[in-house]
């Protein structure tokens, strides 16, 4: 673990990360010696600076590991809640399942305006899945890390939304989506058409023509804005919080008083912050099925 409170800071917001260093890359051993590599090797980073050295083609083994682990618990507790449903009286987990999905299922019919059997299912998936990776940042911010420490795991970020690779992922997705809808409901010409004869449509074709690339521009900008809001809406609002617990943990290292107030504050946060990942993984929701309904509108 870090010594001083900046080193903290970093070791805990340094993803476990695997790629490719390049030939004649100079590495700063543990013990002090360094190593410099005769060919390209893949391997774990030691560190930001090598994460970085790697470059584009690196994969940040924790964020995958835990956004998988926890969509396979997700398709687990669907699978057992599904599995025990009884028309009789339902138990408290059946009853919370039934809730979440009657809710989703309200919420697409409310701001859905189309027909596609795939949407209330991604909705489902898109809100229980970023709920979850939001709420491991409930868990203070030394107990995993620290018993990934003991098995030789020196870096473990373990909320997968604060990762923008994770959150840039999803929006593209759900990018992918709304072109692939808007062409299938709209057509190459229809979709084409959004682009560049809005938001000047006049009827003088004359006119139109010359319109045409300020659309295109216009349009294209407002495209291409919502995954990248979409994206970094989520992933600057765990970002931050996972650093204010990070700054609160820090105070339990500053005698005992400071670690008093410390834990009052950490508890304070976290029941506040129970409200943010609730309502981070509605927005991620509540846009994906909008976007998605605007893909299905033919004008």
């Amino acid at each position: 673990m870090a010594g001083n409170s900046q080193e903290y800071i970093s070791h805990h917001l340094t993803n476990l990360t695997y790629g490719k260093l390049p030939a004649g890359y100079v590495r700063h051993n543990e013990d002090g010696t360094t190593t410099e590599l005769t060919s390209s090797t893949w391997t774990m980073a030691h560190g930001g600076e090598e994460a970085a050295a790697m470059g584009f083609n690196a994969v940040h083994v924790d964020s995958l590991g835990w956004s998988i682990g926890l969509g396979a618990l997700i398709m687990f507790l669907f699978w057992r809640a599904a599995r025990n449903a009884t028309t009789g009286v339902p138990t408290g987990f059946q009853n919370f399942i039934e809730m979440v999905v009657e809710f989703i299922d309200n919420t697409v019919k409310e701001g859905f305006h189309g027909a596609n059997k795939v949407v209330a299912p991604l909705s489902l998936t898109v809100f229980t899945w970023v709920f979850m990776m939001n709420f491991m940042d409930l868990i203070p911010v030394d107990v995993l890390p620290s018993i990934f420490a003991a098995f030789g795991v020196h870096y473990m970020k373990v909320v997968p939304s604060t990762d923008v690779n994770v959150t840039m992922g999803m929006a593209l997705f759900v990018f992918a989506l709304m072109i692939f809808y808007s062409i299938k409901i709209k057509g190459i010409g229809g979709f084409v058409g959004e682009l560049t004869l809005h938001p000047f449509n006049v009827k003088n074709p004359i006119v139109q023509a010359l319109f045409i690339p300020v659309n295109f521009f216009l349009e294209s900008i407002a495209l291409l804005a919502k995954p990248i809001s979409l994206a970094l809406r989520l992933f600057g609002n765990m970002y931050a919080g996972e650093m204010i617990f990070i700054l609160i943990a820090l105070m339990f290292s500053a005698g005992v008083g400071m670690a008093l107030l410390g834990g009052v504050l950490q508890w304070a946060w976290a029941v506040f912050h129970i409200l943010v990942i609730t309502l981070q993984a509605f927005i991620f929701m509540m846009l994906t099925i909008v976007y998605l309904s605007m893909a299905h509108e033919d004008h």
